[in-house]
C-alpha cells in the first residue's frame, strides 16, 4: 500500500509466514491481477498492480474495522500512520484529510460536499506547481476523487492529482517516508512551506 515493490522474502518476513507459503500466496494473487510482477536480473518484485486495487484495499480495511468489535471510538491505528501515511500513490490519515479540507477551503475543489472535482482555481493551483494538468486530463485515470480513509472514516484525495501532489511534496523535501512502512514525516521545510502553499492547513502534531 505504500506504492513499492516487494521482493517473496521481504513480504514472507513482513506477513510472519514461510517463503513457501508467501510464493503460493503471491503467485495467486498475481494470476488475479492483484498483485504485478517485475523481473530485474534474477531478482523478482511484487507490487500492487494498480491504483484501483490500491482503492479496494483501503476500502476492505473500513470493513475490517467496522466488523470487528471494540468500545473504543476510533480505529485500532499506529500513531505514525494516523498522522499521515500513503495510499498507495496520494497522501491519507490526518495529513491527507488536513491537504483535502485546505484544497476545498482555498476554493481548489468544486462539489466537494458530494464527490470531488477541481475548480479552475484549482487547475491554476496545481499547474503554479509544475504540474501536467493537461497531460493528465489525458490519461484514464481521474484528476480527482475521494477515497475512504481507513483511519479517519472520512474522504481525501486520491486521483492524478492528488497522485503528483504528493509527488511534489516529496520531491520538493517537504515530506519524507519513514522506512519500511507506508507513515511519512513532514519535515521542517514542509512545516514551513505547506501552510503557505494550502493557507489554514492544520498539520497533524
Amino acid at each position: 500500500m505504500d506504492g513499492q515493490a516487494r521482493t517473496a522474502t521481504e513480504l514472507a518476513l513482513e506477513g510472519g509466514v514461510t517463503a513457501q507459503t508467501a510464493s503460493a500466496h503471491l503467485k495467486r494473487l498475481t494470476d488475479g491481477g492483484i498483485l504485478r510482477l517485475h523481473a530485474q536480473g534474477r531478482h523478482r518484485y511484487y507490487r500492487l498492480a494498480s491504483a484501483d486495487v490500491a482503492r479496494a484495499l483501503e476500502a476492505l480495511m473500513v470493513l475490517a474495522e467496522k466488523a470487528e468489535p471494540q468500545r473504543r471510538a476510533t480505529p485500532r491505528v499506529p500513531p505514525a500512520l494516523r498522522r499521515g501515511r500513503t495510499c498507495y500513490d496520494h497522501l491519507a490519515g490526518l495529513l491527507g484529510l488536513g491537504m483535502t479540507h485546505a484544497l476545498d477551503g482555498n476554493g481548489h475543489l468544486a462539489d466537494a460536499e458530494r464527490a470531488f472535482a477541481p475548480s479552475a482555481a484549482g487547475e491554476r493551483f496545481f499547474r503554479d506547481l509544475g504540474i501536467d494538468v493537461d497531460g493528465l486530463l489525458r490519461r484514464r485515470r481521474p484528476l480527482v476523487r475521494p477515497c475512504l480513509d481507513w483511519s479517519e472514516r472520512r474522504p481525501h484525495l486520491a486521483g492524478a492529482l492528488a497522485a503528483a501532489l504528493a509527488a511534489q511534496c516529496f520531491d520538493r523535501g517537504w515530506l519524507r517516508r519513514i522506512p519500511d512502512g507506508r507513515a511519512v514525516d513532514i519535515t521542517a521545510a514542509g512545516c514551513q512551506q505547506l501552510p503557505r502553499l494550502l493557507p489554514g492547513l492544520q498539520l497533524p502534531a
